[in-house]
């Protein structure tokens, strides 16, 4: 009996065979999360740690080292990992993590083929093995957008790492379109991860590496920490692929936020442990639309600076030493854990406050939910179009390299490899010097030559191509019939092809800054009560955020500029646009839908001008200006138009005498590289002007003076066409358009005439624009429904979504408020817990079928898994959460929606409604005519926590618009618009209310007057729900799920799950 207690009382011996720099003991103690969770073990009492220390294990004979029952040891540089294997086999302690399958953490390879044998998700990937450096490969392929291993194409972005798991270098690389160039990850450095580099765009080939698919994950990666199979805790950062930029908190530790796993992960989490044989282990997710993947695995790992992971952490490694080697006595974890007597509370850190720089104050019982944006882009460069028929043999048989040999199929050539076989054939073809004004050359000839001229101009410039940039159509317009090479029969041939080259309308520097700055503003004053701590609420995933963009190469810039400002990122955009910003060109792009409606209002628009009909303003709606047709256009417009031409006509013969001096020094230097070289790559980043081009007394940005003279003789021609005496008023916003552009950027070249002919343009475009989405209101609601129906869908849906979400919180706020009661009753309360999981699982099998048309927008169906997980958060308001969506588009879709806000009333279905925007704002609209680069629509949505959650009056909303850049600059000439001249840049208009003050539009009545132009929820596509998650994406279920954990009834729970 006696030697039965002396087992009992003896105490488990662990030996810690590990590194001492690994264990920090000493002065470093308190910080390091092994010591820490050492400490805590010990204090259980059942416990006596035995550290081996580094002269032992790496000089000591196995034999002589100390004998323990349970051995914690892993791999670290330097570390002699078979001498520990020798001791476990010689000793036969029990091993927290096994030794053997250390070896596999070494090689990726291994530890992807492991990932897989126990069905793992992992990114796809493909192996790349060399057996000397630059070995040549024939199952390797690299082009310009993609590589091809075995046959399976990876297309940019794509990763590289190197087989070797102790090599940090990883490297990602980005597309053409998005601006190519190469981000290298590595082991952070100081306040650095990573580093863009614009110029590399070819792939390594020193070593052996893994492709693999690149996952967009919103920016942030998470982190998994096991402590054996049961147990996984999980934190967000930021991560390196955004800006390189390593967030630290004033300790200057890396900020990272704990966050929940889905069911799914957990069961990752568990599978990587057994995989492994590895019980505190860490490994990397990604999760990338609705579905998580493993991308690598790191081995022994400790969460930092986390006192309620180190309390569970020792929780656990105690039942599993206990179960291993003493499992007669009881695992039951104490009431009050020995430790906590002496605690350090870690400090709570509080969101500072501040009102809101936009509209009035309002009550404190209000919170904002949800900020939704649509913003237009930046300044761009003007838009081109170059139209030519070819007959040159050399184009044609490129048209048929690139459509494959289809001789009346038309071929788009976008990529870098097309286009400089483009520009080779067309330098070939592009005569040296202009024949001369007395040669018997036909005009026709002459003006194929210049355009040719000008192809080539536009494909030289910017130093290396980018599909965002420029795109050239060849489609064929007649044929002959040749006989077929091996002599059977007769094929077709293309003769003649029409080329139409569209090249600019590229974001500028100060298209870049404009979208930047405004970022910022948002992020200061968008949010009331937040201050900058949106960026805390962000990273801390209570801020739900979603980027969108439509196709654009400039709209995509513009939006990637905008998160750099909203979220404080540092570097390239290329990263940022690939890492945050989704493109949805069926919502934000074309204007396909209404092309009839705006054929039909143009066609009338040239009639009420070319006509000078004065009758347009006659109709008795004087108090309100806007309802008429045509309303906004000059009265004298008809004698605007010659007035228009003749300065058009000036200011292009002033152009054509800079291009004939640049052409002269072009054909005498024989040399395509007289102007400095512009890189459109190095360019991307930029926001201030190019300086040295300025001062030689050149165009601004990437433009000579051939293709501005071009620019401005196609202006000429197509404004009027003098054989038939017609004016083309469809040119309007395009002179207006080269006007502001050069005003702005060009000023520095003098251009004669050019102020006057801006003000001619103005008052005609400021009538024409707003008129071409629709002569009158009605046909302006008509239009505007018709090309933003998609749009005005997906807002009412983040709306609809945001109000279930909060309703939700709301009522399990209210649940746990009626609870708290029952467990000073002296219930369990853990039953609480049990109880809301069931009827979890009820409410949830129930709102699964009702909530599926509110959770049409697939990415939000997905929102779950990035929640902050509240029991380890040092956060003060957990539930508070806002959700933002930014959609970034063109002029034609602001319009549309600012159209269907303000005119919806007029539908039948709504006779005797209010507009939604106040007689005030509508006179203002009707005064402001353009929305400039950057203008924008947002919608605020707040709750009202002291109202009834039925109450109507629970969620309003708020509406504001702004006009984008202010152009008064290019009218005033003091010091302030002299600055504003120097960098080329306008400022951004503030936000105007759309609504009264103390005006009150519920979001009940938002959705009736707008649901009618909307595109319904069940028209969009479903929502993928990836298998394994089926049933956990419904709305209220998600919430619930997402909080239960949220308030302190259950602080002695299970502890070896989550």
């Amino acid at each position: 009996m006696d030697g039965e207690k002396d087992a009992a009382k003896r105490k488990i011996t662990i030996g810690v065979c590990v590194l001492e720099k690994k264990v920090k003991c000493g002065a470093e103690a308190s910080s390091a999360p092994m010591s820490q969770i050492l400490e805590r073990l010990q204090a259980f009492g059942e416990f006596e740690i035995v550290h081996f220390g580094d002269k032992v294990i790496l000089k000591e004979p196995i034999e002589r080292w100390p004998i323990c029952d349970c051995l914690i040891a892993f791999y670290s540089t330097g570390y002699p990992l078979q001498r520990a294997e020798a001791y476990a086999a010689l000793r036969k302690p029990f091993l927290v993590n096994e030794l053997g399958q250390q070896h596999l953490l070494h090689d990726r390879r291994k530890v992807y083929e492991r990932l897989e044998m126990y069905g793992i998700p992992v990114p796809r990937y493909a192996l790349v093995n060399r057996d000397f450096p630059n070995q040549e490969l024939d199952y390797f392929v690299e082009e310009e957008d993609f590589v091809e291993v075995h046959g399976s194409r990876f297309w940019k972005p794509f990763v590289e790492k190197p087989v070797d798991g102790d090599d940090h270098s990883i490297m990602i690389y980005y597309p053409s379109s998005a601006g190519g160039g190469m981000k290298e990850l590595f082991r952070k450095v100081g306040n650095r991860s990573s580093e863009f580099h614009p110029e590399v765009r070819r792939v390594r080939r020193e070593g052996s590496y893994i492709y693999e698919e690149f996952m967009p994950t919103g920016g942030t990666d998470v982190k998994v920490y096991t402590v054996g199979p049961e147990y996984a805790h999980a934190e967000a950062r930021k991560s390196p692929v955004v800006d390189g930029v390593v967030m630290r908190n004033p300790d200057g530790k890396e900020v990272r936020y704990p966050v929940l796993l889905t069911p799914t992960e957990k069961q990752m989490a568990r599978e990587v442990c057994v995989a492994f044989r590895q019980a505190v282990c860490g490994f990397d997710l990604l999760r990338c639309e609705g579905r998580s993947y493993v991308c690598d695995v790191n081995g022994w790992s400790f969460v930092k600076n986390s006192y309620k992971y180190y309390d569970d952490a020792a929780c656990v490694l105690r039942k599993m030493f206990l179960d291993a080697k003493a499992p007669h006595l009881s695992s039951t974890i104490p009431p009050t854990l020995p430790w906590k007597v002496n605690e350090p509370v870690p400090p709570s850190e509080g969101l500072t406050r501040q009102g809101s720089g936009l509209i009035g104050t309002f009550g404190q019982s209000e919170e904002l939910r949800c900020v939704i944006t649509v913003i237009r882009h930046g300044d761009r460069t003007p838009k081109q179009k170059v139209k030519l028929k070819v007959t040159e043999e050399k184009l044609l048989n490129l048209m048929l390299k690139y459509n494959g040999g289809r001789p009346r199929a038309e071929t788009k050539l976008k990529s870098a490899v097309q286009l400089q076989d483009l520009l080779d054939a067309t330098r070939i073809l592009v005569p040296r010097t202009r024949p001369g004004r007395e040669s018997d050359s036909e005009a026709e000839d002459i003006e194929h030559a210049e355009k040719l001229r000008q192809v080539k101009a536009v494909l030289e410039e910017g130093g290396h191509f980018s599909g965002i940039y420029r795109k050239v159509q060849l489609k064929p317009l007649k044929w002959v019939k040749v006989p077929k090479v091996n002599g059977e029969g007769e094929e077709e041939r293309p003769t003649e092809a029409l080329m139409v080259l569209k090249y600019g309308g590229v974001l500028t520097h100060a298209g870049r800054k404009q979208a930047e700055e405004l970022g910022r503003y948002f992020r200061n004053n968008m949010y009331p009560g937040e201050g900058t701590g949106l960026l805390r609420l962000h990273s801390t995933y209570r801020h739900d955020l979603k980027i969108y963009s439509s196709d654009e190469g400039r709209v995509q810039m513009s939006a990637a500029a905008f998160a750099k400002g909203l979220l404080d990122l540092e570097g390239q955009l290329t990263p940022i646009l690939v890492s945050l910003v989704s493109k949805d060109s069926s919502m934000l792009d074309g204007l396909d839908n209404a092309s009839i409606e705006i054929k039909e209002a143009k066609a009338r628009l040239s009639e009420i001008i070319t006509s000078g009909a004065k009758a347009v303003n006659n109709s008795g709606e004087s108090d309100k200006p806007w309802m008429v047709d045509g309303a906004g256009l000059p009265a004298n417009a008809s004698e605007l138009l010659p007035k228009l031409v003749k300065l058009t006509k000036k200011v292009t013969e002033q152009v054509r005498l800079l291009a004939k001096d640049e052409d002269e020094e072009l054909v005498e230097t024989n040399s395509y590289d007289v102007i400095p070289p512009y890189d459109q790559a190095k360019a991307l980043g930029k926001t201030n002007i190019d300086v040295d081009r300025i001062a030689a007394g050149l165009p601004c940005g990437s433009e000579g003076f051939l293709l501005m003279f071009a620019r401005w003789r196609k202006l000429e021609r197509d404004l009027y066409n003098e054989r038939k005496v017609r004016f083309d008023i469809t040119q309007i916003p395009d002179v207006y358009d080269s006007c502001k552009y050069d005003l702005l950027h060009n000023a520095h070249l003098n251009l004669e005439g050019l102020d006057e002919l801006f003000k001619v343009a103005q008052l005609l475009a400021d009538g024409v624009i707003p008129n071409e989405y629709g002569i009158n209101p009605w046909q302006k609601l008509k239009i505007g429904s018709k090309i933003a129906r998609r749009l005005l869908g997906k807002i009412l849906i983040d709306l609809r979504n945001t109000r279930e979400e909060a309703i939700s919180v709301a009522e399990l706020k209210s649940n746990q408020d009626n609870s708290s009661a029952a467990a000073s009753n002296g219930k369990e309360e853990t039953d609480y817990h049990t109880k809301s999981h069931s009827k979890l699982e009820g409410s949830r099998r129930t709102s699964f079928t009702s909530d599926m048309s509110m959770d049409q927008d697939d990415d939000d169906d997905k929102e779950i898994k990035y929640r902050l997980d509240p029991k380890y958060a040092n956060v003060k308001t957990p539930e508070r959460h806002v959700r933002t969506r930014l959609y970034f588009t063109s002029e034609s879709h602001i319009h549309s929606l600012m159209n269907v806000l303000r005119y919806c009333n007029l539908d039948e279905s709504l006779q005797g409604e209010p507009s939604l925007v106040c007689d005030n704002a509508l006179e203002r609209l009707y005064k402001t005519k353009e929305l400039d680069y950057m203008s924008y629509i947002v919608l605020r949505m707040f709750e009202n926590t002291e109202v009834a959650l039925e109450d109507p009056k629970r969620f309003r909303i708020e509406m504001a618009f702004s006009r984008g850049a202010d152009l008064s600059p290019l009218e005033r000439k003091d010091s302030e618009a002299a600055s504003l001249h120097q960098e080329h840049t306008l400022p951004i208009m503030g936000p105007e209310r759309l609504q009264e003050v103390g005006s009150y539009l519920t979001l009940e009545m938002m959705e009736k007057m707008v649901r009618p132009f909307a595109m319904p929820a069940e028209d969009f596509p479903p929502p993928s729900i990836p298998q394994g998650f089926s049933g956990y994406f419904s709305k209220s279920a998600a919430v619930l799920e997402r909080l239960v954990n949220l308030w302190p009834f259950n602080k002695h729970g299970n502890t070896n799950g989550k």
